[in-house]
Parts: C-alpha cells; structure tokens; sequence
C-alpha cells in the first residue's frame, strides 16, 4: 500500500471508529436500568440493591432496580436480552436464568449464552434449609424420617418453578429418598409470609431472607447446601455432611448486558462494577448476609456459564425435576 492510500485508510478508520469512542467516553449520561429476576424483598433483590447503589455513586448515574419475578426468571432474562445494546440496560442474572432455565424450559424465548455480554460474577451464596414452626424436626436425619413416614404431606416453597430453590428442593427430595410437595411462589417475599406461618413446611432459600426469623427462633436452619459451612452459620451442617453425599448447591448471580453492547461501554461497565464490588461496607454487608462478594473476568464468567448449563441439565435429569 503507498502512502497516500495507507494514510486515507488510516482516516477512514478514525472517521468510522469515532462515534464509537465518543459514545464510550460521553456514557453513561443518563440513569441506568438494572433487571432482576425476582419480586422486591428476596434474596436476589437486597443484593442487586446494594450493587446497584454503588455502582450508580462510581458511574455518577443512578442505577434503577426494575424487579420481574416469575416463571423462573424467565421473562426477565428474555426482556433484558431485547433490550437496547447500548448499555443502560443491565441483568441481574442467575444461576437459574443462565443455567438451569435451558434444562426446564424448552421452549426458552432467550439464549443465555448468545443473548448477552458477560460483565463479571459478582455473588455467590449457598441456600439453607429452614423449617417452618410446625415441623417437629431438629436435625436433616429426623426430616427425612418424617417426609418418609408421611409422603407427599410435607411441603417445600420455592421462589418459583425452575428457580434454583425449586432444584434444591427436587434434588433433596432425590438424594434422600423422599416425596415432598412443591409449592412455586414468585418470589422469596411471598414464601417466607407462608413459611412463618407454617403453611409451607420448609424451603431451600437464602440466608439473607431469613437471617431475622432464625436469630428469634421464628424458624430453624437444618442445614445448608454448600460443600462447606457458611461463615454466618458455623454451627449448622451441610445436608452432604448430613448424609446426603454430593449435595452442593452455591447459587451464584452476576451481571450481563444485551449482547452486542459496544467493547468500549462493556469496558467502563466492568471497571465500575469492580470499583462498586470492592467496596468495603458492601463486602462487609454481604458476608454478615452468608454472601460471597466475588469479581472476575468477563471470560472467568463466560466460561462459568457454559460450564454450568451442561451440570443442571444432568442434575434436572437426574433429580425428575420439571416446570410444571
């Protein structure tokens, strides 16, 4: 290539690679939109708050919580996915919408990994098995000896069919060998009404939606679905150190954009989120809740997606678990 030609290519890019770049160092101007998965009140809506609020002081925009509970998250994912890719719409996504909901769902009007842009991990929590007042069971053993004396009378609420309390729920009732009633709520708020007063027997949630209620004895921990404790509950078991071998459950939520956001926004989003995820009363906060902070690479998060589609899909398999 001469010069000339070298030196009108070069404009050319410049000229086409310009808008891009004004966009990236004028955004954002404006409020952002952040879409989570569930009602106002559960587990996933007090860490998508907190997240939010500190991304929005590190942006200098704020950053709205738009809550869609229902079906699994399902119509979340699909709305965010629709959504402009110009980076004011976010997904609160989670190990249900990105991974689960592929294995329940085959009609799924998204795909969770060719719809979105990841931006980075930010949250790991395992679930606990908390039992309502009416159960009259202080260990798992004792649980299990009653849902087997009684099949099918004991129930489990779940934030809803597919959500990933629900597939606690089914692969307790597989591992161990009982028949339990599933009852799908939208939401953690509702659930918790019900299980406090004891019209849902137990349910596979998070800690943070019942810290409270277990700390005045309103309802009891039995244990929880990590491989290891939970730093805000020492003292309970795991349900595997409980006899159920190879139960781990860690649902684990993150952010993504609609796919084909420009790299230069998607660049801005993920220095933020780190900054808003490093904060140290965010971190102190979530770990007091049993949450994990956590953040990684856009590609760390990638390859955690494409990982976990194939696990659930064995343990939806495996456990008989379904969306109706």
């Amino acid at each position: 290539m001469n010069p000339l030609r070298r030196r009108a290519s070069r404009l050319l890019l410049a000229t086409l690679l310009c808008p891009l770049a004004a966009q990236a160092a004028g955004f954002p101007d404006k409020a952002l939109r952040l879409i989570v998965p569930f009602p106002a009140g559960g587990a996933a809506d007090v860490m998508a708050r907190g997240m939010a609020q500190q991304l929005g002081e590190v942006l200098g925009q704020q950053v709205i919580v738009d809550n869609r509970g229902g079906a699994g998250g399902a119509p979340a994912a699909e709305a965010a996915a629709k959504a402009p890719a110009d980076g004011y719409t976010l997904f609160f996504a989670t190990m249900g919408t990105q991974a689960i909901n592929p294995a329940l769902y085959p009609r799924l009007r998204y795909d969770p990994i060719k719809d979105f842009a990841p931006i980075s991990l930010t949250h790991i929590t395992p679930r606990v098995l908390v039992v309502g007042p009416s159960v009259q069971a202080r260990n798992v053993a004792e649980l299990i000896a009653l849902a087997k004396a009684r099949p099918g009378a004991l129930s489990y609420g779940s934030a809803g069919n597919g959500s990933s309390s629900h597939l606690s729920g089914a692969l307790f009732e597989s591992l161990a060998g009982v028949d339990l009633l599933h009852v799908p709520y939208k939401g953690s708020a509702p659930l918790l009404t019900d299980v406090l007063a004891g019209r849902v027997d137990m349910t596979f949630d998070s800690y943070t939606v019942y810290e409270e209620h277990l700390r005045n004895g309103k309802v009891k921990a039995l244990g929880v679905t990590s491989l290891k404790r939970m730093e805000a509950l020492p003292q309970v078991p795991t349900l595997a150190e409980s006899g159920l071998k190879g139960y781990d459950v860690s649902n684990w939520l993150g952010v993504l954009a609609p796919a084909g956001t420009p790299p230069e926004v998607l660049a801005t989003l993920h220095r933020a989120l780190g900054k808003a995820m490093a904060n140290t009363a965010l971190r102190q906060q979530l770990v007091k809740l049993g949450i994990q902070p956590t953040f990684g690479t856009t590609a760390e998060f990638a390859a955690l997606m494409q990982a976990e589609i194939p696990k659930w899909a064995e343990i939806v398999k495996r456990s008989g678990a379904t969306n109706e």
